[in-house]
């Protein structure tokens, strides 16, 4: 009992680390710290469990060391290609979003296409090959290229645009050197949009590609 009581303690220990966000300067819990202590928790009661009665707390102590070495390596992984794509990706326009174990990147139509168009601007093909420098180092990802326009036009119109923007980003990924098969493209139209249709700017904001970047691959 004593043993599964330290083990669990240890993961509680791991949860309340924190590191310096380098781009904020705050202290906070990384996610790689995270996925460990979810890990470990996780990990002990599952070594415990199906342990024998007489190893019950050796196995609680393996099982929050396996368990928690797996969930930080997840979080490690998506924290180290977070920083990288933000230092990459740093004044051209592109933001940077992270959720969990996935990254999303959300860029804007006023960098990627002109109006009605889904022809890649010349100015965002340098981005894009930012982008693939950091995919082709971290490639156990899977890439989901969505597509979104803004409500101006017909709903069919906006649909199609949509499908072809995410396609001519995914294509230019793979032309890039990123395998096809970790890539896989949708179009929303008009659909979710981010910012007010009624204004300029806010069907700019709504004109837009994002590459959601999942979990490691199996």
């Amino acid at each position: 009992m004593k043993k599964i009581a330290f083990a669990l303690a240890a993961a509680t220990l791991v949860t309340g680390c924190t590191t310096l966000d380098p781009y904020t300067r705050e202290e906070k819990t990384s996610n790689a710290t995270k996925g460990a202590g979810i890990g470990a928790v996780a990990g002990a009661v599952l070594g415990a469990a199906v342990s024998s009665k007489k190893d019950r707390g050796k196995g609680a102590v393996i099982g929050a060391l396996v368990g928690g070495s797996t969930g930080g390596g997840i979080g490690y992984y998506m924290d180290q290609q977070e920083m990288q794509l933000r230092q990459e990706l740093d004044g051209t326009g592109v933001g940077v979003e992270r959720v969990g174990d996935e990254i999303r990147l959300i860029m804007p139509g006023h960098i990627t296409f002109a109006t009605n168009s889904f022809a890649l601007a010349s100015d965002f093909q340098p981005v894009l090959n930012s982008v693939i420098k950091v995919l082709q180092k971290f490639n156990e990802t899977a890439l989901s290229v969505d597509g979104f326009t803004d409500s101006s036009g017909s709903f069919e119109y906006n649909q199609t645009l949509s499908e072809k923007r995410a396609a001519s980003v995914a294509n230019y990924l793979a032309g890039g050197g990123i395998k096809a098969t970790r890539i896989s493209t949708h179009g929303y139209g008009e659909r979710y949009p981010v910012a007010d249709n009624a204004t300029e700017a806010g069907r700019a904001m709504n004109r837009r590609v994002e590459i959601n970047i999942r979990g490691a691959q199996g």
